[in-house]
């Protein structure tokens, strides 16, 4: 799953006020600018965080992982369409419901389930757990507990890709919740001053933890407020991978020539609560199971490849073994790592200078 150079040609947004409100979304993507191989590896990019957060899920329920969890359920379309249009240089920092990001950065799966069940095999050696888990091989700058707190860390890391001058971009993902934390206005200010190479992109799930967005927010169109702070945003269907990719390349295509941030709202859904420990009470058994049904990334594009005749059942489902029997050997490792020893306790707290 790792990352790959885009392949596919960008266009450059416009910087009208109409452009900066409208959707990226048409009603049919286009899949013509797609090849086979395209497809299925989108296929089973998201299979893979499907399947890992199901057994993490289950890892939980058992026991095994403790501390918090958050899953990316329903959400897989928007990294892994935002990803596979990324460059080797650029970086990725978000928020504690994360460990999507994480594969679709191309870390280990063995890695990432031994750090959620604290074994020293995990990326942080067991020490950040679900939440906090980093890796400077991939670029990926975390995981975070703290709502909104990302932002202007990525903000940061931007402002360091336009110092070194290495062409990067640092995608700074968070939640509708996050969107009205006032650091994170701060940081649209600076970006927007200083043309910072940073995409904010706005996992607009319609719930912070327990609360609708319409209970929160006093504006629920979250893209307009990239105009407030004069920069170009889109507002996508985030459980529509092909058109995540394509919103991507629009707004790269935008980052890169200089012209500063560039935001995107993802329109998507979580099936799970807000964490393990939320029972979603909030919300109908029944609005859950229509997004399942009408609107869900994994289940469309596989109805997709069957009915563009890339792929077959038996083909797809030789698939989902396989990914099944990667996901549980992940699951094995982290039960057979060790745990941390406790000099651990005392490490990387002090840097002496």
């Amino acid at each position: 799953m790792a990352r790959k150079p885009a392949t596919k040609s960008s266009r450059t947004a416009s910087k009208s006020t109409t452009s900066r409100r409208k959707s990226a979304s048409r009603k049919t993507p286009d899949y013509s600018n797609y090849d086979v191989d395209e497809l299925r590896e989108f296929y089973r990019d998201m299979l893979q965080i499907r399947r890992f957060e199901e057994k993490a899920g289950q890892m939980y329920g058992m026991g095994l992982i403790g501390g918090f969890c958050h899953l990316y359920i329903g959400q897989e379309a928007v990294v892994v369409g935002m990803q596979a249009a990324l460059n080797e240089q650029d970086s990725v920092i978000t928020t504690y419901r994360d460990h999507g990001h994480m594969l679709a950065c191309g870390m280990d799966p063995n890695g990432v389930m031994a750090e959620l069940t604290g074994r020293e095999g995990g990326y942080s050696r067991g020490k950040g757990g679900s939440m906090h888990m980093f890796s400077k091989d991939k670029n990926f700058y975390g995981g975070h507990g703290i709502v909104g707190a990302n932002v202007p860390l990525g903000t940061g890391i931007a402002f360091a890709h336009k110092y070194k001058e290495d062409g990067g971009v640092c995608l700074t993902y968070f939640g509708d919740g996050a969107a009205n934390q006032g650091q994170v206005y701060e940081s649209f200010n600076m970006a927007a001053l200083w043309d910072l190479p940073v995409i904010y992109i706005i996992e607009n799930n319609r719930y912070g933890m327990g609360t609708s967005i319409e209970r929160a927010s006093s504006s629920v169109n979250f893209v307009e407020r990239a105009e407030a702070y004069g920069f170009p945003g889109l507002q996508v269907d985030g459980m529509d991978v092909i058109k995540v990719h394509e919103a991507a390349e629009t707004a790269l295509a935008h980052v890169r020539a200089g012209k500063g941030p560039y935001m995107l709202e993802m329109q998507t859904y979580r099936y799970r609560g807000h964490s393990m420990s939320d029972p979603a009470k909030y919300r109908t058994k029944e609005e859950v199971q229509k997004m399942r049904t009408e609107k869900d990334p994994i289940e469309s594009l596989k109805e997709t490849l069957i009915s563009l005749g890339h792929a077959d059942e038996d083909a797809l489902k030789a698939m989902d073994k396989e990914v099944r029997e990667q996901v549980n050997a992940a699951a094995d490792f982290a039960q057979e790592s060790p745990e941390p020893d406790p000099s651990e306790l005392y490490t990387d707290i002090l840097i002496e200078v």
